[in-house]
């Protein structure tokens, strides 16, 4: 979804037509998997199964198997046949959980003395295993360093016990924003995100600025050095050959971009931008959507920043999910797409995440039709700061306080409720009648009704409701009269709203906090 003139891939496509390399990329012309990429093309799809299951009839439970960690911040698992979890620490360690020993007390990596951990968000905050671990016994981990926190890639080799910085961004103004997430994509590039130097409402301007790594996802080829750089710019990167700007900036216009990840099944990636203060937001990238710009600071969310910076003549590409903090929520920590055996026919191919406020576990499936199903199905527990997944694809999760590692199981449960929803719009206003059934099997003696509104809608009058809006989050009480629905029973309610071109109904809805299945 763009706000203006081409696709993320065309873009990218169009770039690579015209731009000529920078002395320190590849030298070789890139693999043929990832000049189709690049122009657009769609990877080959790995089989994976897409669960039928309605996502109200989801359910997320966690349950806690390792504690005593310290403000832990990031996991990933080594695929070396060893079934451990790699957990990084905050003030620098890193520690190994397996299922059947339990939490390691001894870290397997501490480099304490060169991290940066003053501030809330500094220290050391993602770590990536590559591909060929096994051989290379080499990690990538992303830190702020000391003296002056500036965000850091280094290479860690467990086998000598030596730490080695591969690329650098100042960042010593703030100390929020430093994103952090790594990962090697299906194409075996390292990505690293980096938020915008912090502050508030982008103070350097520079998630629009493509001379800083500021504000980005970068992408380059550690496998190898060009020149005096320890590592490669892939000769495919979109703004390789650009004036002014950083070859290995990837993606643009990001916030805070704490966690991403690739989709193992599609290569698609999935990031989890954090707000301002107005909204949440994912966004989900074709495979090789290099280039594109995300928005931020000219929009937070779907709306227009005031006071961003909005240069002339871009294109954005719109988030697939906003919420607002009004939910409870401040933080959004972007997860994964579920591509394991054991849940795979109740949430395979379903994008799980979930708030470090709120707790809440959204969840976001593609619905055939260009748009995305979304529900909520839980709780995690509190502070949750990262998502990781087994080799296998199973799903573990840390939080910061008390500092616990969780594994996560998904079961069925059929809603106890439904919505069906009836619209009606014309010009700049619409109607909405909800018909709440109780398909349970006990009554609901009185009840509350949250649910949120498509960008642009505010409701102007409400019936057989007590209506609250704040921001787009619906919170619709019993009007006294209908304050029990018995088994089998329904009401009705509705209001009379003004929108600004989408006059779509709520996509979601909660009946006293249990998600409720969405009929017509």
């Amino acid at each position: 979804m763009l706000r203006r003139r081409w696709t993320g891939p065309l873009l990218l496509a169009t770039l690579l037509t015209v731009l000529a390399p920078l002395p320190a990329q590849a030298a070789e012309p890139p693999p043929a998997a990832a000049r189709a990429a690049a122009a657009g093309a769609t990877t080959p799809r790995t089989a994976a199964a897409t669960a039928a299951v309605p996502l109200p009839s989801l359910s997320a439970t966690t349950t806690q198997v390792a504690s005593g960690l310290r403000r832990p911040t990031a996991l990933a698992a080594p695929d070396d046949g060893t079934g451990r979890l790699f957990i990084t620490e905050k003030s620098g360690t890193v520690r190994v959980y397996h299922p059947d020993t339990g939490l390691a007390s001894a870290p397997l990596i501490d480099i304490t003395s060169a991290v940066d951990e003053s501030g809330n968000e500094r220290g050391l905050l993602g770590i990536a295993v590559p591909p060929d671990f096994a051989a290379s016994q080499d990690l990538y981990l992303a830190y702020t360093a000391l003296p002056d926190g500036a965000v850091t890639l280094a290479r860690y080799r467990l086998d000598a016990s030596r730490l080695e910085v591969l690329l650098s961004q100042e960042h010593a103004e703030y100390s929020n924003h430093n994103g952090g997430q790594l990962a090697f994509g299906p194409d075996g590039k390292l990505y690293w995100s980096i938020g915008d130097g912090g502050g508030s409402g982008d103070p350097f301007r520079a998630g629009q600025r493509l001379d800083t790594l500021l504000g980005k996802i970068v992408r380059i080829d550690v496998a190898r050095s060009c020149g005096t750089l320890p590592y490669c710019v892939p000769g495919d990167n979109p703004f390789v050959g650009t004036a002014n700007a950083r070859p290995e900036i990837w993606l643009y216009g990001l916030r805070n971009p704490w966690r991403f990840s690739f989709d193992r099944a599609d290569g698609s990636l999935w990031i989890g931008d954090v707000g301002q203060g107005h909204w949440e937001e994912v966004d989900h990238l074709a495979p090789g959507q290099g280039g594109a710009n995300l928005g931020w600071s000219c929009y937070e969310g779907l709306e227009k920043f005031e006071g961003g910076h909005c240069p002339p003549g871009e294109e954005y590409t719109e988030p697939v999910f906003t919420y607002s903090p009004y939910t409870g929520g401040c933080s959004v920590i972007g997860g994964h797409v579920y591509r394991g055996k054991k849940y795979a026919d109740l949430v395979g191919g379903t994008y799980i995440a979930t708030d470090y406020c709120s707790s809440t576990v959204w969840v976001l499936r593609p619905d055939g039709r260009g748009g995305y199903d979304q529900a909520e199905i839980g709780k995690t527990p509190t502070q949750v700061t990262s998502i990781g997944t087994t080799v296998d694809g199973e799903f573990y999760m840390v939080n910061d306080l008390p500092g616990g590692l969780h594994r996560v199981s998904f079961t069925r449960e059929e809603p106890t409720c439904r919505v069906d929803r009836t619209v009606r719009s014309w010009g700049t206003g619409l109607t909405v009648d909800l018909t709440v059934t109780n398909t349970g099997d006990t009554p609901v003696n009185g009840w509350t009704l949250q649910f949120p509104l498509a960008f642009g809608q505010k409701i102007v009058s409400d019936w057989n409701t007590d209506l609250t809006q704040l921001s787009n989050v619906i919170t619709a009480t019993d009007a006294g009269h209908n304050a029990t629905i018995p088994p089998g029973g329904s009401v009705t309610l509705g209001y009379l709203a003004d929108h600004t071109g989408d006059a779509s109904a709520p996509p979601r809805f909660t009946l006293n906090e249990d998600a409720c299945a969405v009929g017509r």
